[in-house]
């Protein structure tokens, strides 16, 4: 398939952490393919082995370490989702620096630098999403500039990304706790690219975690 020149071939690839793989393996009470005379983690570490090639050509990573089903389906339609031409699709991903990095984003910015709405106790249980977590954030002077710059970088990469035939880019913005400023960040970072006719989609992987 990948020699025919009439077949636009794209290869996702689905990763995920090896010990959530290994507890997903045991809550189901299923043997691995390649584990049946063997331990759950030996069988995992031998696929991770067969599958580095095509892991390392794929078009899209995908780590569903922290994805629900409905989660995934809704990534994954973001990224395929038909339109009249192909171009660029972008997501835009928030998340805790505390859980770690996410390991299908391309870019990631870290916006620890913001007022944190941690320390105001009515704010505390909120979500950047909420219009007085949001408030707190935009007061801070350097929320507006950084805003603006990252927009503008990214209106100035993106058409030089889908020149270079990229065809799915992975925004991940960062915080501590990610459940404020890089909620708040990643939603406005949307938006704005939304309102500029880019394809854009937005999840938040930790900020329903507490």
């Amino acid at each position: 398939m990948a020699a025919r020149d009439d077949v636009d071939l794209d290869v996702v690839f689905l990763d995920c952490d090896t010990e959530v793989l290994a507890r997903r393996f045991t809550e189901t009470r299923r043997r691995h393919p390649l584990g049946e005379d063997r331990t759950v983690m030996d069988g995992i570490m031998r696929e991770r082995q067969l599958l580095t090639p095509l892991r390392e050509r794929a078009d899209l990573l995908i780590d569903t370490s922290n994805l629900t089903v409905g989660e995934l389906r809704a990534l994954v339609g973001g990224q395929f989702r038909l339109a009249d031409a192909p171009g660029l699709a972008v997501s835009v991903l928030s998340f805790s620096y505390r859980r770690g990095l996410p390991r299908e984003a391309d870019l990631v910015f870290d916006v620890r630098f913001l007022a944190n709405p941690h320390y105001v106790d009515a704010l505390r249980p909120l979500t950047g999403r909420d219009p007085g977590v949001g408030a707190h954030i935009a007061a801070d002077p350097a929320c507006e500039p950084f805003l603006a710059s990252l927009d503008g970088m990214l209106q100035t990469l993106l058409p030089l990304y889908r020149r270079e035939g990229k065809s799915y880019l992975t925004v991940a913005i960062g915080c501590t706790g990610g459940r404020h400023r890089s909620v708040y960040a990643a939603e406005q970072l949307t938006g704005r690219l939304a309102a500029a006719g880019h394809a854009v989609t937005v999840r938040h992987r930790d900020a329903d975690r507490m």
